[in-house]
Formats: structure tokens, C-alpha cells, sequence
């Protein structure tokens, strides 16, 4: 199996959309598909319009697209830009044009450069914020997007070393967005600190290790509590959620937290994930009043969490007028 076989296994003759800038790593991930040929393949450029030379940008991707016999589109982010988040905001309008162009040329999937350096930093810097075992396990390959597309990062085995050879091998000129080492963003912050992170044995290497390894144990997890909602009679439909917690009294609370988060998606399910430390603050309640017997009244995520004596578990939508409030026991 040859290297574009073994990046794009699965994607084998459906339409691709590419995500394309003039840096490295998807200019080495357009050349890699292009030599592959295995599917249909479109690119598209995003220019935010935050730099002076992005349109130049966009349109030297364009030319090269072109001389690889690709079709490809510059996708501008219109109107007037954000003064803070700025990143953080670019990224949601970036995927927002993605998608909105995927549907309109008929791709299923969504290609983006992301490598193992870029996983490093995610993991390293989730670490930093106290992630969970899902969180510490990065990015994984396909993500489900919105209307049915995937967001594919085909590119996570390779280093951002090997994505620049390639370009050098194809003879392909590339830039270097200055945002990227800008100390103003976390993502620059990490960059200046990695000589020191590797000092400590937190390189490219062990970080990726550890979000593969914490990828697995996340899917034996979820397995678990697939498992354990399996054990409860639910009654579930559009008024919300409810079934006895009595064959989880003794369950471990990773997996009744992970049981609590599929129950409120199930009643929420445009609701953002609830944040982990409010997941664990109502899972250590549920669990203390299974074991005391006593009843228990909370709220997240837009929902109503009500535990009876009986253990039986009902989750309704929150009242409108009450959403917000903190999570109150009985």
C-alpha cells in the first residue's frame, strides 16, 4: 500500500472537498490526493480577509489547484471581522464556509491538513486545562459535522517535517501565516514553550502516543455505558427522558457520568456538551442520593435533573425562565 492509498483509505470514490491554504501542510495534503487520484476531489481556500496578503494567498492556491487539475474555490469571510476571539471566531466562520460550499458541490467529506504536531499541541494543551480521558485523546480522523457531512483529518500520522518534504520534493513554494507564532494566541504560546515541553519528555512523539492511548480507553468507556444505558427501561421521547437508575446504583462514576451526558443529549440535543466539572458535580449528586435513597433536583445543560426516591431519573427541558439557574438539591 503505497502512501496516498494508506492516508486516504476509506474515501475511496466519493467526492472529497480539500481545505487548502498556501502554508505546508495542506498544500502537501492537496499534492498527496492529487498524486492518489482514488475519488473525485475539489479544493476550496478560505480567505478571512485578517491579512493584507491573503487574497494573494488564496489565489496562488488557486494556480496551483489548477496546474493539478483541480478544480478549486476561494471561499471570503464577508462583512466586519471581531475584535476579540478572534481565532476562535475565524475557525467557526472557516468550517461554516466549508460546509456551506461541500453541499453545494455534492462532497460527502471535508479534508483538512491537521498533523501530529498539531495533535501534540491539542492534547498538550488540553492537558493544561484539565481535560477529561475524551478531551486527552485529541483529535480523532473523522468528526460528524453538521447535514450528514465528515469532517476528515487524514494527515494525523504524519509530522509537520514530513509535510513539508513533500512540498519540497513537488518543488512547491508555501508561506508561513505569522499568526501561528503569534504569543498573543495559546497556540503561539505552546509553540515558544515546546523546546521546554520536550526537556520533560513532552514531544511530538509521547503527546500523540498518549492521545492514541486515551482514544482507546475512551472507546472502552463509552462501550461500558453503552452497555449500562442498555440495562435501564427508558422511556424516552419528545418530552424528555425517564427511566429507574436502580441497576447503576453500584455503577463507577466515569460510566453513570457518561450515562448522565447521552440522557441530557437525548432530551438536548442541540444543547453544547456540558462542561466536564458540571457533568462530574451532578453525577457525584445523583450517585450520593442513590445511595442515601433520598431524592435530588438539578438542572444542566437546559434541562430539568429530577432523581426520586425510587430512583427513578427523569431529564425534561429546563423552563425558559428558569434556564441558567444553578443545579439545586432536594
Amino acid at each position: 500500500m503505497d502512501d496516498g492509498e494508506r492516508v486516504f483509505a476509506g474515501l475511496e470514490d466519493t467526492p472529497l472537498l480539500l481545505a487548502v491554504s498556501g502554508g505546508p501542510d495542506s498544500l502537501a495534503l492537496m499534492h498527496l490526493a492529487a498524486r492518489w487520484g482514488g475519488a473525485p476531489l475539489h479544493v476550496a481556500t478560505v480567505d478571512h480577509g485578517l491579512r493584507a496578503n491573503s487574497a494573494a494567498e488564496a489565489e496562488g492556491v488557486a494556480m496551483v489547484a489548477k496546474s493539478l487539475g483541480l478544480p478549486h474555490a476561494i471561499l471570503p469571510w464577508l462583512g466586519p471581522k471581531p475584535r476579540t476571539r478572534i481565532q476562535e471566531r475565524a475557525r467557526g466562520a472557516r468550517y461554516a464556509l466549508l460546509v456551506a460550499h461541500a453541499e453545494r458541490i455534492g462532497a460527502k467529506h471535508i479534508l483538512t491538513a491537521h498533523h501530529a504536531d498539531d495533535q501534540a499541541e491539542t492534547v498538550l494543551f488540553r492537558l493544561g486545562r484539565g481535560s477529561g480521558i475524551a478531551g486527552l485523546a485529541g483529535m480523532r480522523r473523522e468528526t460528524r459535522l453538521a447535514r450528514g457531512l465528515t469532517l476528515v483529518r487524514p494527515l494525523l500520522g504524519h509530522t509537520k517535517a514530513d509535510l513539508i518534504a513533500i512540498c519540497v520534493a513537488a518543488g512547491q513554494a508555501f508561506v508561513d501565516d505569522p499568526s501561528n507564532h503569534d504569543p498573543a494566541y495559546a497556540r503561539g504560546t505552546l509553540r515558544a514553550q515546546a523546546p521546554a515541553a520536550q526537556k520533560l519528555g513532552l514531544d511530538t512523539l509521547a503527546l500523540t502516543r498518549l492521545a492514541t492511548r486515551m482514544a482507546r480507553a475512551d472507546e472502552a468507556l463509552e462501550a461500558e455505558a453503552q452497555r449500562c444505558l442498555g440495562l435501564l427501561t427508558v422511556t424516552s421521547d419528545a418530552t424528555g427522558f425517564a427511566a429507574p437508575l436502580a441497576p447503576l446504583a453500584e455503577a463507577k462514576p466515569e460510566i453513570l457520568i457518561r450515562v448522565l451526558r447521552h440522557a441530557i443529549a437525548s432530551v438536548a440535543p442541540a444543547a453544547k456538551t456540558p462542561r466536564l466539572d458540571r457533568l462530574e458535580t451532578l453525577g457525584a449528586a445523583i450517585a450520593a442520593a442513590l445511595r442515601a435513597q433520598k431524592a435530588y433536583r438539578g438542572t444542566l445543560s437546559g434541562t430539568r435533573v429530577t432523581l426520586e426516591r425510587d430512583t427513578m431519573l427523569t431529564i425534561v427541558p429546563e423552563a425558559a425562565r428558569r434556564r441558567g439557574r444553578p443545579a439545586v438539591e432536594a
